[in-house]
Order: structure tokens, then C-alpha cells, then sequence
């Protein structure tokens, strides 16, 4: 009933799970991960019991083909029809699908990845999402990684009775809002006719919102655009002797304050800036 992928970076800092189904709510019910332990998806007739069970076992050092053997072993439910697809630190992930699971289902793992799905439009939907994760090795940021593998499932016909909803999870050490958290990413779309669409859409604004700057991009707040940016807040009615607290201060409203860095201002919080003087 649900297509997803389990994955970390190349350099194993960051793990993450995105998945879709007819179904409501999938990430509800199916993904899990934590910083620095690893991620787990568990779907058909999903036993969420897997899902702190596989991160205690990955924290204790168990690798993802050991954590899957023993959520089966250890599981009295109907494990013939549950799937599950898990990741660790290191190693290749590992994947399981019971024999009775709706067709078509089955998974794929390798290095550092597993993927599964059933009740599927075919075997391309698994192949099509596995040979895009191989080709986006140069994507350096885990989320797009894994919605590209997940569009290219949901592209090769996905869950064949259709599409409801998709969710994305991301986690990393001390990578979330304000460094306080280790969630890099938690996006979900419930109920929606393009929900992998959607999800594409909010991880874009979850980008801009919440990803922080590229130092590299910043520019120095000074000279004339000093002046600019300051024109620009003073327009919209933000005024103060200190333009990185007034900056901050205008940031703040527009839910732009992780993208702040005293002295400079991110091209993007110029672009907003300039976009909502043209709208004023």
C-alpha cells in the first residue's frame, strides 16, 4: 500500500525516510529516524512497534540487516504481511517483504539505502526509485536526495490504487530550528491528490524558511547595499540606529531568522526583502 526509501549521506551524518501511499497520513504511521542511529520505514499492515524497536537496536551497535532479522523474529503478528526497510550508520541497509504481502511488493537495499513498496504498479516502481538514489550520489542534501527517489517512484506508476498521501523526515545532530533539535526536516501532506507534488513544494519552503545560509553566498552589509536593505526595512516600517538588530528584527516576522549571520545578508533574505517592498 506504500512505496519509501531509507537512506543517510554519503558521509553518514544525516538519515532520513521518504515515503508515499494511498493512505492516509502515511507519515503518521510509517517513517522514524534519529541522529546519529538511523532510520526506519515499516508499512503493510505496518507494526509501529518497529520503529523505536529498530533505532534502540541500530543505537546498540546492531547493523540493519541484524535489526531486521530481529524485528521478524521477535514479531507475533502476521509477519507475511509486513514490510520493512531499514538504515544505519554504516554498512548497506537492509529490507524485508512478507510473502503475502499485495502485489506487486518487494525492496532493494545497498550501501547505505533500502527501498520497498507493495501494492505497486509493477517492479519499476522499486527499480526507477533505486536507479535515481544511485544517480543523485552528487546531492549533497539528503532531503532532495530522497524526494527525487521518491518522485521517480511515484512517476513509474507508484501505488496502484492511486495517491492520497507523502511525507518526508530528515534528522541530523543538531541540525534543526535554532540548533536546539536534531530534525532537519519533518514535512507530511495528509490528504492530497498530488501529494509527492506538494511535498516538492513545502520542502522548497522549508529550504527557504529554515535551511541556514551558505556562507558563501553572503553578502557583506555594507556600502550600498547597506543602504539598500536599510531604504527597504525603513519602507516597511522598520527603523533603528543598528541595521543587523533591525534586519533581524523584520527577519523575525517574516520567519526568516535562521537565515540572519551578523554583518552579512543571505541572497535569498534580500530577494524576500525586495519581493515584499514590491508587494507593499
Amino acid at each position: 500500500m506504500t512505496f519509501s526509501i531509507v537512506a543517510r549521506s554519503a558521509d553518514g551524518t544525516v538519515h532520513g525516510v521518504a515515503v508515499a501511499s494511498k493512505f492516509l497520513g502515511v507519515g503518521a504511521a510509517v517513517p522514524a529516524a534519529l541522529a546519529d542511529v538511523g532510520a526506519v520505514a515499516t508499512q503493510s499492515y505496518a507494526n509501529l512497534a518497529y520503529r523505536p524497536q529498530a533505532l534502540t537496536l541500530l543505537g546498540t551497535g546492531v547493523t540493519a540487516t541484524g535489526t531486521v532479522q530481529a524485528l521478524i523474529a521477535g514479531d507475533g503478528g502476521p509477519v507475511t504481511h509486513r514490510q520493512v526497510g531499514v538504515v544505519g550508520v554504516d554498512g548497506p541497509g537492509a529490507t524485508f517483504t512478507g510473502d503475502q504481502c499485495h502485489p506487486w511488493a518487494g525492496g532493494v537495499a545497498g550501501d547505505g539505502y533500502a527501498i520497498q513498496g507493495n501494492m505497486l504498479a509493477g517492479p519499476q516502481v522499486v527499480a526507477d526509485m533505486e536507479a535515481a538514489w544511485l544517480a543523485g550520489a552528487d546531492q549533497s542534501r539528503l532531503p532532495y536526495r530522497l524526494l527525487d527517489a521518491l518522485r521517480a517512484g511515484d512517476l513509474a506508476g507508484g501505488d496502484r490504487r492511486g495517491r492520497q498521501s507523502a511525507a518526508l523526515l530528515v534528522v541530523a545532530k543538531g541540525m534543526g530550528y535554532g540548533g536546539t533539535s536534531d530534525v532537519l526536516a519533518d514535512l507530511r501532506v495528509d490528504d492530497h491528490p498530488d501529494p509527492v507534488t506538494e511535498l516538492a513544494r513545502l520542502l522548497e519552503l522549508h529550504t527557504l524558511y529554515f535551511e541556514r545560509p551558505d556562507p558563501a553566498t553572503l553578502i557583506p552589509l555594507t556600502g550600498d547595499i547597506a543602504d539598500e536593505v536599510r531604504t527597504r526595512l525603513e519602507k516597511a516600517g522598520h527603523t533603528g540606529p543598528d541595521l543587523d538588530e533591525v534586519l533581524a528584527s523584520w527577519a523575525g516576522i517574516e520567519n526568516l531568522e535562521e537565515r540572519i549571520v551578523a554583518g552579512a545578508i543571505d541572497p535569498l533574505v534580500l530577494a524576500q526583502l525586495r519581493a515584499a517592498a514590491q508587494a507593499g
